[in-house]
């Protein structure tokens, strides 16, 4: 699906462009691997399942916060394209109805290609009479008992319309009376239901057998008219410290709570319909109070997660034909049969490039520490976690073990809340100490620090620093860099930090590591300029970056003053770009490229010059003013040369990429990166087969 669309003018203003119509184009890149025949068909319909449900926390978050800056600030401005909110929330509204039938395009040959491959996925008109009466059966015995149907009258007054939950509505009439029939159903519902009849695997989708037989659940009245709705709400929320301390008696977790639970009940964000009747609409439009154009018409699923499902539930052979080759992360032989993973950190320094290299050496390294008697502290801190999370089990073992153990732990982590909660508690019950952040700044800093007592009296360090967060799952998924030193003054800066964290200190002094939001933002700016002077010079200036997302105008800035001095600047940002490179008298010596592939690309890359003058961080940080201004972040300089180069490496593999890359062009579009003729590159895919 190429990206052919015209810019619209009005979201690009001269070189910048405007955050969410960047966020929209990243999502298409999403959708594009859905159509591309050239992804495993099972994985396209998982590309699919993510598409919508970034949108669906596109709507919650950036949408719901468009809404809320519009009602507190109506005359403010983006200060890139200068845009109010008002404008900002319309003209992405007006677009949104696109993208909806590019969905549906999507969806229409992902059908046809599991046919192809004796997968159905089946509308109920579809069905032959026989199987019809099948599903009549399974509705009444087995779907029915978790219906939870209603009728609208004077004494069953309207319920509340959850987030993201499907809801039927009919028009119904008994003798002369009219009303409004309105039923939800369970979440513990199978989103598909299978037919175990014919050769082929045939399935139908719970929506459609609801769609087509929640009108049993409504005996004695006559159905006339419905529609399915779903309803989004607004989840942007802002969190405030001093709000605790007045109101929940300085409990952040207690305050946290309360504030999770507003997300429920919040103004509705988006509608979305299936099926027609004006005065259902006049009815549900009037209880949400929704505007017309947040309002999308629906053809297909409301939610297509059961495609992730779909591997399970046909053989295992045709299963694994469809889908990408499993892989195993591995883990190198020197830290395989390292028989102490402390005396190898000690030796040289760790590098873990996940998904393709495993997380249990640094498992194995905190499993370690649990057991040492000369370990007496080990300091983290946690964004999100796992469900069933190693790396808490060693917490706690090290903390019953008489380790100082300190947990710093983010419980804003957008829908990460209740789980950083739940885990807070069981972290807090086994004796290690709890930190909730610091002040109004969010945590999102990845460091472990590990301090042992010598015989000499004094201390040595071990420092765990990584680009994404302490998740065996995720791990799997993201690709992210993480370092473990020994080296003295990051071990002595580690716990400088989490000194400072404590006494919720940002103004705190560092020697290597680049602390947000005082620090990481002036040395990038720093490094850039000295691009800009050795160009200046004459000689060449170099940078080359790695990041999920680049909106910071400031920095955004120094790369059109780089470019225009000369500086060779090459970027992969997965995500929104807010500028547009290729300009001439502007950025025409930046190029900047996505990789939207089979892992998530996550890792944060800094690297300028080249050569011997070669620096290089990796951070936890992208260029986003919410990272560099906003929170506490970290960037820890590569200071093992050979991890260096294998990084850099890394990145000439990632800017070869002609499978999964897309390259920005000054006119906002994204248009395939082409490689030589007959010469496919796919960066992850090397990663995965390097020994």
């Amino acid at each position: 699906m190429a990206d052919n669309e015209k810019t619209p003018v009005k979201l690009i203003k001269g070189v910048y462009v405007n955050r969410e119509f960047s966020w929209m184009k990243f999502n298409l890149r999403v959708l594009e691997q859905a159509a591309d025949e050239d992804t495993p068909v099972l994985e396209r319909g998982k590309f699919l399942s993510i598409f919508t449900s970034n949108l669906d926390e596109f709507f919650m978050v950036r949408m719901g916060s468009l809404y809320n800056e519009n009602k507190v600030r109506p005359d403010a401005r983006d200060n890139k394209t200068r845009l109010t909110f008002g404008m900002q929330l319309n003209a992405v509204a007006d677009r949104m109805p696109k993208f909806y039938e590019m969905r549906e395009h999507a969806f229409v040959h992902l059908k046809r290609d599991l046919a192809a491959e004796g997968i159905n996925i089946l509308t109920y008109s579809q069905l032959s009479d026989g199987r019809k009466n099948e599903l009549k059966k399974v509705f009444n015995s087995r779907i029915l008992p978790m219906l939870s149907p209603m009728v609208i009258d004077a004494k069953h007054p309207l319920f509340r319309f959850d987030n993201l939950r499907c809801y039927m509505l009919y028009k119904l009439k008994k003798g002369e009376h009219s009303m409004i029939g309105v039923m939800d159903f369970s979440e513990k519902l199978d989103t598909l239901y299978r037919f175990e009849t014919g050769k082929k695997v045939s399935f139908i989708t719970m929506e459609e057998v609801i769609r087509n037989l929640g009108w049993l659940a409504f005996p004695g009245y006559t159905a006339t008219s419905s529609i399915m709705i779903r309803v989004t709400r607004n989840a942007d929320f802002e969190t405030y410290v001093e709000d605790a301390d007045m109101e929940y008696n300085y409990d952040f977790s207690q305050y946290m709570k309360s504030k999770v639970e507003t997300r429920f009940i919040q103004n509705a964000i988006r509608l979305e319909v299936f099926g027609e009747s004006k005065s259902l609409m006049k009815f549900v439009t009037e209880a949400l109070d929704i505007r017309e154009n947040l309002i999308y018409r629906i053809r297909s699923n409301f939610s297509f997660k059961y495609l992730f499902s779909l591997p399970r539930r046909i053989d295992k052979e045709l299963a694994a034909k469809l889908s990408y080759r499993p892989f195993r992360p591995g883990i190198s032989e020197r830290l395989a049969n390292a028989p102490s993973m402390i005396e190898e950190v000690r030796k040289k320094d760790v590098l873990l490039r996940y998904p393709f290299d495993s997380m249990e050496p640094l498992i194995k390294l905190l499993n370690e520490c649990a057991e040492r008697k000369d370990c007496i502290a080990i300091k983290i801190t946690i964004y999100r976690l796992a469900d069933h999370s190693r790396i808490v089990e060693a917490l706690k073992r090290a903390s019953e073990n008489g380790i100082d153990v300190t947990v710093v732990i983010e419980l804003c982590a957008r829908f990460d809340e209740e789980n950083n909660l739940y885990f807070a508690g069981q972290l807090h019950d086994a004796g290690c100490n709890i930190i909730y952040g610091m002040e109004n700044y969010k945590v999102h800093s990845k460091i472990i620090s590990i301090t042992f007592s010598e015989e000499d009296g004094g201390v040595s360090y071990i420092t765990h620093l990584g680009t994404g967060n302490y998740n065996e799952s995720t791990a799997k998924q993201y690709t992210d860099l993480n370092i473990i030193t020994a080296d003295r003054q990051i071990g002595e800066d580690g716990a400088a930090f989490f000194r400072n964290v404590s006494i919720s200190n940002v103004d705190g002094d560092y020697t290597r590591l680049q602390i947000a939001p005082k620090y990481f933002k002036r040395r990038i700016l720093e490094c850039l300029d000295g691009e800009i002077a050795k160009a200046k010079a004459g000689r060449r200036g170099v940078f080359l970056g790695k990041m999920n997302s680049l909106t910071d105008k400031v920095i955004i800035d120094k790369l059109i003053e780089a470019s225009c001095a000369g500086v060779q600047i090459r970027l992969i940002v997965r995500g929104i770009c807010c500028f547009l490179p290729g300009k001439n008298g502007k950025t025409e010596n930046i190029e900047v490229i996505s990789i939207v592939g089979r892992f998530l690309e996550h890792s944060r890359i800094y690297c300028f010059g080249e050569g011997k003058d070669r620096v290089m961080y990796i951070s936890s940080a992208d260029l986003m003013t919410r990272n560099t201004d906003r929170r506490v972040e970290i960037a820890t300089p590569v200071l093992d040369k050979d991890i260096e180069n294998e990084i850099y490496e890394m990145l000439r593999a990632m800017f070869a990429d002609n499978v999964n890359a897309r390259r920005l062009l000054p006119d906002g579009t994204y248009v395939r990166v082409e490689g030589e003729k007959g010469k496919r590159v796919d960066s992850q895919n090397m990663f995965l087969k390097r020994e």
